[in-house]
């Protein structure tokens, strides 16, 4: 199932850090696509730029039980990155991902998520936000995403 994502930029500033990005629509390696830049710093206890969208508009979850995985279309610059996918109730889980110089799909079985902060097992009917995240490491991010697919793996 094809996700049409109305990606929102956040980053550490929100927490007090100073990690700088942009998020930008434009033409990445030949594809349309949403790209994350930015420079990743781990001063004043932070650490992360990511961009992220919500499933259903209002926040809410969205049952996604039907499939058993998450597809991303990546390109970038050769770094690893987190996907996470975010569950109502609040719990967070991920997966690391490599951006490499040219287009490849990522295919993210719902198994192979581990759970952040939790030991709830993750629930795909609760599902309510998944993001790509430059985090925890000082470094340059450009990471783009040209599509976001559940599917079955």
């Amino acid at each position: 199932m094809e996700l049409h994502p109305d990606w929102e930029y956040v980053a550490d500033a929100v927490m007090g850090g100073v990690s700088q990005g942009r998020m930008s629509c434009e033409d990445y390696r030949g594809r349309k696509a949403t790209v994350l830049r930015g420079n990743v710093s781990l001063d004043n206890n932070g650490g992360f730029i990511q961009i992220a969208f919500d499933l259903c508009p209002d926040g809410s979850a969205f049952d996604a039980s039907a499939w058993n995985g998450i597809a991303l279309d990546l390109c970038g610059n050769g770094e690893t990155y987190d996907i996470r996918l975010r569950t109502d109730p609040w719990q967070s889980f991920r997966v690391s991902v490599t951006a490499t110089e040219d287009w490849r799909t990522h295919i993210v079985p719902f198994e192979t998520v581990t759970p952040h902060r939790t030991d709830v097992a993750f629930d795909p009917s609760g599902l309510r936000r998944i993001g790509i995240l430059a985090i925890g490491r000082e470094f340059h991010a450009e990471i783009a995403v040209a599509g976001v697919r559940l599917c079955r793996c």
